[in-house]
């Protein structure tokens, strides 16, 4: 039996709770096998981002050779992308490959810090968007892209975390899909890397076969989850309980 694969690319945070660490979590819970092209370095704990670096865009191009020239990968994820030339090195590697492609348009961390430069929302909007299955930006997120011309027929997973109410409501409006998806409110400040958790959830139901409403309604569950397993590190946004919510993901029957 060949195990999925899926591949991730997207920054790492040293405190391990979102970028490619809550992404590669995340594959594992769902019996995923995780390659990763990292696009940043950043120093980060629960508190904020201290510190972040991009990586040169040719280097990122050959980790994205190296993994797609030996590696079966059934879907892809990506993350925070930093700038420009990141933006364009990925959608280089990724053009022509009709690969599923799930786009988290990561502008914020949890914190507030700026992870994307401005200049690179054209570079989204022109080169990665017209190349996504899915993309699954926050509200605020959803409306810096739409004021930087990205059109309302993008496939998107809307999130709805940030919009007030006891009820978080998340729509799905995407190849003809539209799914609503709702959660009574968690109320913890244990959400660091939720977003990351969401996509990459959703990438490795792809990689599964699960067909796109599917995969989004079981990674809606798995956050939810892993929401409620988050096991209560740091003074600040603390990290998710990925390996709990995937012991629910193991005994809990998904379609296929």
């Amino acid at each position: 039996m060949t195990v999925p694969v899926a591949l991730t690319i997207a920054g790492s945070d040293s405190g391990g709770g979102a970028g490619i660490q809550a992404d590669l979590k995340t594959f594992e819970a769902h019996g995923v096998y995780g390659a990763s092209v990292l696009t940043l370095i950043t120093a980060q704990n629960t508190r904020g981002v201290q510190a972040a670096h991009p990586l040169p865009p040719e280097l990122v191009t050959a980790q994205l050779r190296s993994v797609l020239d030996d590696f079966p990968v059934a879907a892809v994820k990506t993350g925070a992308l930093g700038n420009a030339g990141l933006v364009r090195a990925v959608a280089d590697a990724l053009r022509g490959r009709h690969l599923p492609l799930v786009v988290d348009p990561v502008m914020l961390a949890k914190s507030g810090d700026a992870l994307l430069d401005a200049h690179a929302l054209h570079a989204l909007r022109d080169e990665l968007l017209p190349l996504a299955t899915l993309v699954t930006p926050n509200v605020p997120e959803w409306a810096a892209l739409r004021a930087a011309g990205v059109p309302d027929t993008t496939p998107l997973l809307l999130k709805g975390g940030h919009a007030p109410g006891e009820t978080v409501t998340d729509e799905l409006r995407a190849h003809g899909h539209h799914l609503t998806l709702r959660a009574a409110r968690q109320h913890t400040r244990h959400t660091h890397g939720t977003g990351c958790t969401l996509s990459a959830a959703i990438t490795a139901n792809l990689a599964r076969g699960l067909a796109l409403p599917d995969a989004v309604r079981a990674a809606h569950a798995y956050l939810q989850a892993a929401i409620r397993a988050a096991p209560g590190l740091g003074a600040g946004h603390g990290p998710l309980g990925h390996q709990t919510a995937g012991e629910w993901v193991q005994s809990t029957p998904h379609p296929t």
